[in-house]
């Protein structure tokens, strides 16, 4: 058996490459796998021995030759093929061990270069692994080092099943694959392309998905920076569900977008308790008060650490999951005592401007610009009533305008000072969601601020927030009826204010 090796990833090379010298394989590499092979003492020839040309152009060139190609691609049992391969001399090429440059890792480095970038574009790498997993059923293809031992006990028992030569095909192919979108994200400078290339690697799999009869997995994407719920580490707690993740990353979202210290809790990706406070406890309350009931069971996020007089506040309390950027060692011996609770760590980055947001529909995928709240500017706004803002109204409107561009449409939120105090989310008329945020808010609705993420089509939301006690409202405007619309906040007295900007959140 003659194998050729050439890795990028070096975990676990010089083992298997002992390994395999002791079953008497002959072992062809190049370059540094070459050099990582002979320093381990593995009997390893260069390339060039098995092609007779040296490589050339600084290594750009080295297996793109017939001495290896052939010798992967011949069908062992085709004559014609095998006498073609024996008239020129060259011998048969059975397990092919690659991974590529590390050319994700490369354009992840800030200020990259693209002359840096293009030399980490494998060309000879892909080309063996696409020969030997077209080949499969002759030539064993091993892309990941987490095979190699699985390759080994293959070996060992003299006969490598079919469907382990296929899984092996596969998994080199989708190897490439993910290269080749990693590479054309990059080169490409439209903003849509006419194909878009995207990749996402397997992070886990789950017990199921919304629902106990649903199949499910969490895949990460390949070129997501940090900042991201697929970055997240998790400390203690059950495995993480279905819904667990899309309600995490739903805390994530809106506590990257609060400035001040900030606790929100979610359930059903919805804020049902939110409030900024210096006091992380304090805001622990705050949000809590927001609809005690919804936040059991809910989800935590934390935009601040999480040290051990928050983590007793919590600790009180049945939640899922908290996120946050650390725990320290007090908290973390607090919160061991819920052995269920999920924690999840990791560092908080805003979004970049250029980041996407995908959403699966049948037959295909919508792509848009992430919707970026922390854009909005409260100083553009636009006082169109004839009652002016107070200071502490202006700064609780500009909390329930970032507040509100986290809820499902049509959203309500109200507000007192930096606390959410009554939600409406995901109705068909926005006035029932006043209607629901009025009755969230009980008692709390009078002399609270409220922010809408689209505008009032007709007159009856503001009718009902006035009646609640509601003395403020933000909107972005743009409705037929906005003459109509601020007319009746003048004839109840409240103040209106106009964004000129919505965040529907469907």
């Amino acid at each position: 058996m003659r194998a050729i090796i050439s890795v990028s990833n070096k975990t676990g090379v010089a083992e298997l490459g002992h390994a395999l010298q002791a079953r008497g394989v002959e072992i062809f590499s190049t370059g540094g796998t070459l050099t990582a092979l002979l320093q381990a003492r593995v009997t390893a020839q260069s390339v060039s021995k098995l092609t007779n040309f040296p490589e050339i152009l600084a290594g750009r060139v080295k297996t793109l030759h017939p001495a290896v190609h052939g010798g992967i691609l011949h069908r062992r049992d085709r004559p014609d093929d095998v006498a073609q391969l024996a008239a020129h001399g060259l011998a048969a090429i059975d397990l092919v061990i690659v991974n590529l440059y590390p050319f994700r890792e490369t354009i992840a480095q800030p200020g990259v270069q693209l002359a840096d970038a293009l030399e980490q574009i494998d060309i000879g790498g892909p080309t063996m692994l696409r020969a030997a997993a077209k080949n499969f059923p002759d030539v064993l293809v091993v892309v990941d080092p987490q095979d190699y031992l699985r390759l080994l006990a293959a070996l060992e028992e003299g006969a490598v099943s079919p469907e382990f030569r296929r899984e092996l095909a596969a998994k080199a192919f989708a190897h490439t694959a993910a290269y080749d979108s990693a590479i054309a994200a990059y080169l490409t400078a439209e903003q849509f392309p006419a194909t878009l290339p995207l990749a996402f690697e397997k992070a886990q799999d789950l017990r199921y998905g919304e629902n106990p009869h649903q199949p499910a997995a969490f895949y990460r994407d390949a070129s997501a920076a940090g900042g991201s719920i697929a970055a997240a580490r998790q400390l203690q707690g059950k495995e993480l569900s279905f819904n667990n993740l899309l309600d995490a990353d739903a805390a994530l979202q809106i506590i990257q977008n609060f400035p001040s210290p900030t606790v929100a809790i979610l359930k059903h990706s919805n804020p049902c308790g939110l409030a900024s406070n210096d006091d992380l406890v304090a805001a622990h309350a705050a949000a809590r008060s927001g609809d005690p009931v919804s936040a059991f069971g809910g989800i935590v996020g934390i935009n601040r650490p999480v040290d051990g007089r928050m983590a007793a506040a919590m600790q009180r309390f049945f939640y899922e999951v908290i996120i946050a950027p650390a725990f320290d060692d007090e908290a973390r011996s607090i919160l061991a005592a819920k052995p269920n609770l999920r924690l999840l760590e990791l560092d908080l980055i805003q979004q970049s401007a250029q980041a996407w947001d995908y959403r699966r529909v049948s037959g295909g995928l919508l792509v848009q610009a992430q919707d970026r709240v922390a854009d909005d500017d409260p100083a553009g706004w636009q006082v169109v009533s004839e009652r002016k803002p107070t200071d502490e109204q202006l700064a609780a409107l500009a909390f329930g305008w970032r507040a509100c561009a986290f809820v499902k449409s049509n959203a309500i939120v109200l507000v007192q000072g930096q606390t959410l105090v009554g939600m409406g989310a995901g109705q068909p008329s926005r006035v029932d969601s006043v209607h629901i945020a009025v009755r969230k808010a009980g008692e709390r609705a009078q002399g609270s601020v409220l922010a809408s993420d689209a505008f009032f089509p007709k007159p009856d939301g503001v009718e009902a927030a006035a009646a609640a006690g509601v003395a403020a409202i933000v909107q972005p405007g743009g409705s037929q009826a906005d003459d109509e619309v601020l007319a009746t906040a003048n004839r109840l007295g409240l103040v209106l204010l106009l964004t000129g900007r919505r965040h529907f959140r469907h």
